[in-house]
């Protein structure tokens, strides 16, 4: 099953996809947030198609005590309306801590902040997507 992981951020999109088998999530790209939600969900629909994506994975914020604050309310109001556009079932999943790793992986590849920012919100729906596609192999 392939699926695409999604980290709704205010300015950018971060997307990855994993291989056929699910097994393995790779960075994909990162979209720059439109004026418009409605233009920036139809970005994702085309890379649904594109990349033969069977279900879409979207990290919601939640609060480091486990609570929906304004953040994870507004990404399951925008989840509502991404649904509507594409043809494939959309998950939330708790996304706490994937940005810090991310950024922590990059660190570790010696980037400055400047290149950091620019694959942060790719690298963070990687780690979000490779989480999801391991805690469906656990029993």
């Amino acid at each position: 099953m392939r699926a695409l992981g999604v980290d709704l951020g205010s300015k950018r999109i971060g997307l990855a996809v994993s291989d056929f088998s699910g097994t393995i999530a790779s960075p994909h790209s990162v979209l720059l947030r439109n004026t418009s939600r409605r233009k920036d969900h139809e970005a994702i629909r085309r890379i649904i198609i594109d990349e033969e994506v069977e279900i879409v994975i979207v990290g919601l914020p939640l609060t480091m005590a486990g609570q929906k604050g304004p953040a994870a309310q507004g990404v399951v109001d925008e989840v509502r309306l991404l649904s509507s556009v594409v043809d494939v079932p959309v998950e939330l999943v708790d996304e706490r801590l994937t940005t810090v790793a991310a950024d922590r992986i990059l660190r570790e590849g010696d980037l400055s902040a400047t290149e950091r920012r620019r694959y942060v919100d790719k690298i963070a729906a990687a780690v979000l997507l490779q989480a999801w596609l391991d805690g469906r192999k656990s029993p």
